[in-house]
Order: structure tokens, then C-alpha cells, then sequence
């Protein structure tokens, strides 16, 4: 018997593809200001060395990232599209500056590879998010209990400094950023299931898809990168 397809059910499926896609647009375009920007700073040896002689720079810098997550998450609603979607790029240069500093740290070609391997691993668990069936939510309570965890267990191996303990967070990142990118994209997806009230919501919804896919996309690419990558 041939398969029927409803009006109703194509303008959902039309309508959810699009929005997915618009979010990924957001979130490639936050990628490529955080490389650039990481790249020209690590280009300018002004900034590379005030970076490095000054950590309380480096500090600051990392608290107005979190604030601007924070602000963006929570005060959605608040805020204009323009405003979050300006919010979104100043926290990915912002980003990028912070970032530069692996080029510090480990080889060009090992920084190369790993984004690679992130991005392919990102790609997969993006498909299977958007297509699995399985309710992914259960799942995204247990892993963000996971990233409760390893971000305490970050912070207690500041003063530990345990390569042991550093390896043990590495791995556990790398399954809990892996799990999230799936269940974000299933999120995303959900959105818009039901439409818009009107294109500001649409756009300030796309903004938070962005930030939660890109967060996932760099901090998969940490973890792998202290799990993997090769130090000069």
C-alpha cells in the first residue's frame, strides 16, 4: 500500500528542517569568528604576550564569557532578537581570544586533526539526533548532572593537579559532549514543532539553539584535544 502524506504533517517536517538548518547557519558562523579571532590573536604577539604575562586578563575575560552565557540563557525573553544574536558573536570573539592560546600550547597540526575528528563525531551525533525516534530526554537530565560533575571535578583538580584525575575528566567530557550534542539537536528539532508566535521569537529560539550547539562543539574539541592533541 503507498505511503500517504498529509499537508499538515510536510509544513511541520518544512518547517522544523528549516529552523534546524537556520541554528546550524547561526552556530557555523559563531565557529568561524571564534577561529578567526583565535587566530589573529595568536598572529599579534601583543596580545599573545599580554595573554600570557597577565592571567588575571585571561580570568577576566573567561568570567564575561560566562557572564554573557548566562545573560543570554536566562534573559532571553528580555532582550531583543538583534541584541541576543549581537550577544551570540561578542561571546564567540570572545571565545576565539581565550582559545588562542592552545596555538601556545600544541602543535598546529594536532589543533587541525582534532577539529576534524570533532567535527565528524559532532556530524554523526547531529544526524542521529535529528532522526532517532528514541526520546532522548532522560537521557540529557542524566548528562547534564555528568557536566555538573566534571566541571566540580575541574575545579578541585586546580589545586590537585592530578594528570590522573585530568585524564578521567577528559574521557567523561568527551561522552557527556557527545550524548549532548544528540540530545541538543533533538531539542532544537522539538522547537519547532509547533511554529513560531512571530519571526523575532523564531530568531531569539535560533540564537539559544546556536549557543547550546556551539558550546557542545568546543568543548567536545577541549576534551579531545587534552586527550589527544600534541604538544610543541
Amino acid at each position: 500500500m503507498e505511503r500517504q502524506y498529509y499537508p499538515q504533517q510536510d509544513q511541520v517536517v518544512a518547517i522544523q528542517s528549516d529552523f534546524v538548518r537556520r541554528v546550524y547557519n547561526w552556530m557555523g558562523i559563531g565557529l568561524a569568528t571564534t577561529a578567526v579571532v583565535a587566530m589573529l590573536t595568536f598572529s599579534s604577539s601583543t596580545t599573545s604576550r599580554l595573554l600570557a604575562q597577565y592571567p588575571g586578563l585571561m580570568l577576566g575575560l573567561v568570567l564575561a564569557e560566562l557572564g554573557l552565557v548566562i545573560a543570554i540563557s536566562a534573559g532571553i525573553n528580555r532582550f531583543r532578537a538583534s541584541s541576543a544574536t549581537l550577544m551570540f558573536f561578542i561571546y564567540s570573539a570572545l571565545n576565539g581570544v581565550t582559545l588562542s592560546v592552545i596555538f601556545l600550547v600544541y602543535a598546529h597540526s594536532s589543533i587541525a586533526n582534532t577539529f576534524f575528528v570533532t567535527a565528524g563525531m559532532f556530524a554523526i551525533m547531529s544526524v542521529y539526533g535529528y532522526t532517532t525516534r528514541t526520546d532522548l530526554t532522560s537521557l540529557g537530565n542524566f548528562l547534564f548532572m555528568g557536566l555538573i560533575g566534571i566541571i566540580l571535578a575541574s575545579v578541585v583538580n586546580i589545586f590537585l593537579g592530578s594528570q590522573s584525575l585530568d585524564w578521567i575528566i577528559s574521557c567523561l567530557g568527551v561522552i557527556i559532549f557527545v550524548g549532548l550534542t544528540a540530545y541538543d539537536t533533538q531539542s532544537i528539532k522539538a522547537m519547532a514543532h509547533g511554529g513560531f508566535a512571530d519571526a523575532e521569537t523564531e530568531q531569539k529560539a535560533a540564537v539559544i539553539g546556536a549557543l547550546r550547539l556551539y558550546l557542545d562543539f568546543i568543548n567536545l574539541f577541549l576534551m579531545l584535544l587534552r586527550l589527544f592533541g600534541r604538544r610543541d
